[in-house]
């Protein structure tokens, strides 16, 4: 089993589609596909508008919900259509993520024993609970937001995938070093186009490394 962890500094950068993307290109692995949103106030942490991410009055401060669509329209229905053998959305309360923990990985080892064979999360702050064989970060330097779980685990990410649109640009971030990126492979990307075929030949790379050493992901 491997696990692969996809983040960024800002909502709206393309990590989903770094996900789906991923898991189209590779759906023989049978993915289990997570996306962690975090909500505060009534704001949504993927889109910044009000929404209903909270749970309910009778749910905790947390919950963990099972995608059944195929049709697109959301995006852990996007990981469905892009070939996941399962997809969940975990939704917590900022600085929460921890008790939902315990209840995610029962249902990551309960995927494993049936369907799924690997796992790739849309996450940042889950770099705290999980150790990843691959945590992948997407970086825009024309988008000046940098959320603080992507500034903590920054110089722990394997790769990076930089947004080629503004790479000409000074980034906005303040307080980031860009010491704590440039010495990462470094992949090019542009909106349209997210999942390049250097991308996934490092993906492999790691997947076969990973394999042929046997040793598990630390769940």
């Amino acid at each position: 089993m491997a696990l692969l962890v996809i983040g960024g500094h800002s909502r709206n950068i393309g990590k989903t589609s770094v996900v789906a993307g991923i898991i189209a290109a590779l759906p023989e692995l049978r993915w289990l596909a997570i996306k962690i949103t975090q909500y505060g106030h009534g704001v949504c942490s993927a889109n910044g508008e009000p929404c209903d991410c909270q749970p309910g009055a009778d749910e905790h401060e947390w919950a963990i919900t099972e995608e059944r669509s195929r049709a697109g329209d959301s995006d852990t229905s996007r990981f469905l259509a892009a070939g996941a053998a399962q997809s969940l959305w975990v939704r917590t309360r900022h600085g929460k993520l921890n008790e939902a923990m315990p209840a995610l990985r029962e249902r990551i080892q309960h995927a494993l024993s049936a369907a799924c064979e690997n796992v790739i999360i849309e996450s940042n702050s889950v770099i705290r609970f999980l150790r990843p064989d691959l945590y992948v970060t997407v970086l825009d330097p024309a988008t000046a937001d940098f959320k603080e779980s992507a500034r903590e685990y920054l110089d722990r990410a394997d790769a990076v995938l930089l947004h080629t649109a503004a790479d000409k640009l000074i980034p906005q971030w303040k307080d980031v070093s860009a010491k704590l990126y440039r010495a990462r492979p470094t992949f090019p990307i542009r909106h349209g186009e997210y999942v390049t075929p250097e991308l996934l030949h490092f993906v492999r790379e790691r997947l076969v490394a990973l394999g042929s050493t046997g040793a598990p992901s630390r769940l």
